[in-house]
């Protein structure tokens, strides 16, 4: 990565946490969630609320 892309500006353990959430919001994406029973629902909205929360506290962090 050179120093002008922005993932450059970041560390491995963010950029890990980055890519953590975006896999998460890849697979609700690919979900039915039409398919999906309760107990799924749930364990999906709670996977992206602490994704979300993840990275919200990540961007706190670099801004600060």
């Amino acid at each position: 990565m050179s120093d002008d892309e922005p993932g450059s500006r970041l560390s491995p353990e963010q950029v890990t946490r980055i890519m953590f959430a975006t896999r998460d919001l890849d697979e609700a994406r690919e979900t039915d969630l039409g398919e999906l029973d309760v107990p799924d629902l749930i364990l999906l909205v709670e996977r992206l609320r602490g994704a979300l929360d993840d990275v919200l506290r990540l961007v706190k962090d670099v801004s600060s």
